[in-house]
């Protein structure tokens, strides 16, 4: 895998974005040769065609990165690929037809969008189909030897499986006894590791013992270390696999020890000045769209339009939080704080809308501004459900490092829960984003959140 704006990403997907990219550029290069009225080399370099056909093959890959098929290369089913890919190049056709109201430049020559469309249509699936069994049956995965069968090991293995991309296999695991380990063999006891390592010749060792003190063939490591061989703690493959820290296999001496752990200084200064640039463009911008939120808010049901609502915020210090109010003006009169749920009797019919939306949190770029909140970082919780979840799940008090955010790690990688094992989950998220803090990453996820509200995904 390579790390790419502090993310891991299977190195079978970038090279899947690369051929993809090379393919589409083809498509429509060659369809300009054939229905432009004038010399190729002209039309692209003296004419600035290039600039037009770039504009569609970004639209595409935008496409394709929305539909989630750079997530999961393994298809469906042909026919949903093909559905797809249709419903991407549909969606940049939509898009010239913009351009091409507005008489703008970008806009690429119909035949060329056309027959270039049509081979695009053609051979995509045919290279992802063909690109998929290549990376799944030709390709040599990286072969992994787990010792120990710790619950990050578990994980591990369970998700490899699912996912061939991540470009690694299993090829089993070395414990004083065999234990329930999907689809992994039990290779005999840590004792063994020599022999096991000279069979089965592992591209990597990973330790997850859920007792290590004392147990561990320290020796044989060391030596397979010195030979070359990488071998890593399960919690650092657990992070790299996941995005998220394995809280089960978490010690608070990695914590104390950490030198990665918690948010350097400069790097929470540097968030503060662009998120209060980014809040500052995002309250201008959309002041119309607030606008025209708080008229449907004020008419939809008696109330308030604003929300206030106190919540936990850097270093477990207090704050108002702002939203639209989506839900009857009396919701909690009853029952007190209880987290949202699907369906929620106390969401009035265009508050479902605004949630789906993301439109009722628009206020919280007044939080950003005012230091509060940042543009990026965990989800802002209610005292109430704060106190109860510190009690219940171990570090949870450590995602008071930073400020909460608008979006966040944690939100565009899970669904919105109201368990406590959804809160362990996305709290693994939430330490996994402090850990990397940076404009890089606040970047990524910046990005990908469009793609969550666009989809109308996580809302409840």
């Amino acid at each position: 895998m390579i790390r790419l704006f502090r993310v891991s990403i299977p190195t079978s997907v970038l090279a899947l974005f690369v051929l993809e990219t090379v393919l589409l550029l083809g498509c429509y290069i060659t369809a300009a040769h054939f229905f432009v009225d004038e010399d190729l080399e002209f039309y692209l370099f003296y004419d600035r065609g290039w600039l037009p056909i770039l504009v569609v093959v970004a639209a595409i890959q935008l496409g394709l990165y929305f539909q989630d098929l750079y997530d999961h290369l393994r298809p469906r089913s042909h026919v949903y690929l093909g559905q797809q890919v249709s419903l991407v190049l549909g969606a940049t056709f939509l898009l010239q037809a913009v351009l091409g109201y507005g008489r703008s430049t970008l806009q690429l020559n119909k035949w060329t969008m056309m027959y270039g469309s049509l081979a695009a249509l053609l051979m995509l699936p045919i290279l992802r189909i063909a690109y998929y069994s290549v990376i799944s049956k030709a390709l040599p995965a990286e072969k992994l030897l787990f010792l120990g069968t710790s619950s990050a090991l578990r994980g591990i293995a369970l998700r490899l499986a699912e996912r061939p991309e991540l470009g690694s296999m299993v090829v089993g695991y070395l414990s004083p006894a065999a234990a329930d380990f999907y689809r992994t063999p039990w290779l005999g006891d840590m004792e063994q590791l020599q022999e096991v390592v000279q069979r089965l010749r592992p591209d990597r060792i990973i330790v997850g013992l859920v007792e290590s003190r004392g147990r561990l063939p320290m020796q044989q490591l060391l030596d397979l270390r010195f030979s070359g061989i990488p071998i890593e703690e399960a919690p650092n493959a657990f992070e790299s696999v996941f995005g998220r820290v394995s809280i089960q296999d978490l010690r608070p001496s990695q914590l104390i020890f950490s030198q990665e752990m918690g948010p350097r200084h400069w790097m929470v200064l540097l968030q503060r000045l662009y998120s209060v640039a980014l809040g500052v463009i995002g309250m201008v911008i959309t002041l119309p769209i607030m606008a025209v939120v708080a008229l449907v808010v004020k008419f939809s049901s008696p109330g308030p339009i604003l929300l206030r609502q106190t919540r936990v915020g850097l270093h477990g210090r207090h704050f108002v939080l702002y939203k639209f109010r989506s839900m009857y003006a009396d919701a909690e009169a009853r029952t007190g704080a209880v987290w949202a749920s699907k369906n929620d009797p106390r969401i009035t019919p265009a508050g479902r809308w605004l949630r789906r939306l993301r439109l009722d949190e628009l206020p919280q770029f007044f939080n950003v501004v005012r230091g509060h909140m940042s543009m990026v970082g965990p989800r802002p919780e209610r005292p109430e459900f704060s106190a109860m979840l510190e009690e219940k799940i171990p570090f949870y008090r450590q995602r008071h490092w930073v400020k909460p955010g608008i979006t966040g790690w944690a939100q565009i990688n899970h669904k919105y829960g109201d368990t406590i094992e959804d809160s362990l989950t996305k709290l693994e998220y939430d330490l996994y984003y402090i850990k990397n803090l940076g404009p890089a990453l606040d970047a990524y996820i910046i990005f990908h959140t469009m793609k969550v509200m666009l989809l109308w995904r996580g809302a409840q």
